[in-house]
């Protein structure tokens, strides 16, 4: 099964179910006590402290200007750096800051195209990105101010923006300052302005009126800044996946990426059909409210086959990964209309279990936890989402009555499911504490993820056997790193039922030591990490635990915590210098360096990387490759091509690569 790597490095801070990890701590060393030393007959003269304790007076005041604090304190704007190998990395935010502007121009009823272009994509450092909108124009006279000035636009007047999706006066900015080449084009009535910037700082601008008719809008070019985005690439995938979503949020919106037209006339039942496919149990269903004082909103939801659940939802035009108040809304109010309609007292997680859904609302003062929007704050549109929704879904299955009676046989084969799950479960739990206290093969760490900071850099390494888990142990960081070693390849689960994996000792264990033996809530580790050797052996125990991932809780990899972990696989050495390798072209480009005497290691599996060389590998220096799915509805067919029974289109396919690898 392909693993899509997209990085070298892993981003410092991902998404998550719970949370959305920070920037790794690690917990303060504690000092060692020292006895009090005995009194001497005389006092000693005091001694200076200067140079070990700093001067604090006036001259350590500092006052930055507002471009000055959004280059050094980045991750308050924009989040998490990276280095463009994640969606939520920092590259990705100062385009969708620029988009936002068109697409609030779209809201307000300006312009209906919005196109987009990444000039050198695939050159590391170096992409020049532009977006131009057809709205209004930025107006010519405040076009500098409205991009180098904090706190300085117009979407703190509702009588010009109503529902603002960028960062209220900051997202331009930020990009401008974060910017190696910053340009932006105002166009109103045959006049334009232009302003040009070098990280925040301007260098020229001129104004004009236009030897031909052009179209008003606003342009904006810009270059990331590689010294803040270290080595970055754009991912083209990313960057289509965010331009198409638009399209789904803003029906009648068209968008273009590298010439590439991305259109919805549906919105959200266009997203959700393009998610699931042929997988939905019946029809979708689907509402779209009215503009009212409290806002707007617009749903999508169905059933699969599918185990657990899965979420989209957005607040104007922002995907907010983390949902916040206005989706648990939804799940109380989509619970509580098909309860109404049925007359009967269904309980949540049997409503729930296989629903995919999305929700987009539209607010005027949209409260969020953090500056990159992951997560909604308003706790009061609780009663008016969830009376909306349960209105809507109830009016809903009255008028689709086939649907109402699959949606009713989903829900009560998901109650005989339960019922059987928690047997299972019971007998399992009861030969768990049979065979010990503690989970068997388990190295635990000291914060989790429920330890709020301290626990969003928790970590969990499941490796192939004990000789891989004994070189992690001896150099991990006890308080975020945990191991569970396999005692070889887990079970193939392909097609089988959920209740299959919790007779499976070696699983059960496993699903105990993540937390995940009752669902997806009670998950222990920010991150999965899966560390098996570089053959066949590793590679196949590899797709196993991805298939078990992706066939019972798919939500662990669409929310982000999945990854695999990069050890070298050469280690070229001499006495005053040592290379790891990672590929045979990094190997080559070593040994060349560093000349005929250099002795060359192959790493065969973890187990032969000491401990000591080991620690460098999994500590700040990390390689990690995100796990992550295009759309769930690929999701069965690759697992049935590769999982599945043997086919001769799988054994084709096999003989072809293995041909080609060996040539």
């Amino acid at each position: 099964m392909p693993v899509k790597k997209t990085t070298k490095k892993p981003a410092a801070k991902k998404t998550t179910a719970k949370a959305k990890p920070k920037a790794g701590k690690s917990a303060p060393k504690k000092a060692p006590v020292k006895a009090a030393a005995k009194p001497a007959a005389k006092a000693a003269p005091a001694k200076s402290t200067a140079g070990k304790t700093p001067v604090y007076d006036e001259s350590k005041i500092k006052t930055l200007s507002s471009l000055e604090h959004i280059r050094l304190r980045t991750g308050m704007y924009i989040g998490r750096l990276g280095d463009g190998s994640n969606p939520d990395d920092g590259i990705y935010v100062l385009l969708k800051e620029v988009i936002d502007n068109g697409i609030d121009e779209f809201i307000m009823g300006n312009g209906k195209l919005i196109e987009t272009v990444v000039k050198d994509i695939d050159k590391p450092g170096k992409a020049l990105v532009k977006v131009r909108d057809y709205g209004r124009g930025i107006p010519l006279g405040k076009l500098v101010e409205c991009v180098s000035v904090i706190n300085t636009g117009a979407k703190y007047n509702d009588d010009v923006f109503q529902f603002s999706v960028g960062l209220n006066g900051v997202g331009t900015k930020a990009v401008n300052a974060l910017s190696v080449h910053f340009r932006v084009v105002a166009i109103r009535n045959g006049e334009f302005a232009e302003a040009i910037f070098e990280r925040g700082t301007l260098k020229s601008q001129r104004k004009g009126k236009l030897k031909e008719k052009i179209k008003d809008g606003t342009m904006v070019e810009f270059i990331p800044d590689p010294e803040i985005f270290k080595d970055y690439l754009f991912n083209a995938e990313f960057v289509e996946k965010r331009v198409q979503n638009y399209a789904y949020l803003n029906a009648g919106l068209t968008l273009s990426f590298n010439g590439k037209k991305f259109v919805s006339s549906r919105g959200l039942f266009d997203l959700l059909e393009e998610e699931t496919g042929d997988d939905s149990l019946y029809s979708l269903g689907y509402y779209r409210g009215k503009h009212s004082p409290n806002g707007q909103i617009e749903i999508a939801f169905t059933h699969t086959n599918n185990y657990g659940e899965e979420y989209f939802s957005f607040v104007n035009g922002q995907y907010t990964s983390d949902g916040g108040t206005h989706l648990s809304a939804f799940k109380e109010g989509f619970l509580k209309g098909i309860q109404t309609f049925y007359k009967k007292d269904y309980r949540s997680e049997d409503v729930r279990e296989g629903t995919t859904a999305a929700i987009a609302i539209k607010l005027k003062n949209p409260v969020f936890e953090s500056q990159t929007k992951n997560k909604l704050g308003n706790s009061d549109i609780r009663a008016w989402v969830v009376q909306e929704v349960r209105n809507a879904v109830e009016d809903w299955l009255h008028k689709n009555p086939e649907a109402s009676k699959k949606l009713e046989h989903k829900v009560m084969a998901n109650e005989s499911l339960r019922t059987e799950l928690n047997a299972v479960k019971k007998e399992a739990r009861e030969a768990a504490k049979k065979i010990a206290l503690k989970i068997p093969k388990l190295k635990d760490c000291k914060y989790h993820l429920e330890d709020g900071d301290d626990g969003e850099e928790s970590t969990i390494f499941i490796t192939e056997g004990d000789s891989a888990a004994g070189s992690i142990v001896s150099s991990r960081d006890v308080m975020t790193q945990a191991i569970f070693a396999l005692r070889g390849k887990v079970e193939n689960v392909y097609g089988k039922k959920r209740t299959s994996i919790y007779k499976n000792e070696e699983l059960f264990n496993m699903m105990m030591a993540l937390g995940i033996d009752n669902d997806i809530d009670g998950l222990r580790y920010a991150k999965i990490v899966i560390a098996t050797d570089a053959d066949f052996d590793g590679f196949h125990i590899r797709n196993l635990l991805l298939t078990f991932f992706l066939s019972y809780f798919e939500e662990l990899i669409t929310a982000g915590h999945v990854y695999i972990l990069e050890t070298p696989l050469f280690r070229v050495r001499t006495k005053k210098e040592t290379r790891y390798c990672y590929t045979e072209k990094e190997r080559d480009i070593a040994a060349a360096a560093l000349g005929s005497q250099s002795e060359m290691t192959r790493f065969k599996g973890l187990g032969e990387i000491s401990p000591k060389e080991f620690g460098q590998f999994i500590g700040e220096d990390i390689r990690l490759v995100p796990v992550s799915v295009s759309t769930l509805k690929t999701v069965p067919q690759v697992l049935n091509f590769y999982m599945g029974k043997n086919t001769p289109e799988r054994r084709d396919y096999i003989m072809k690569n293995l041909i080609e690898d060996a040539g």
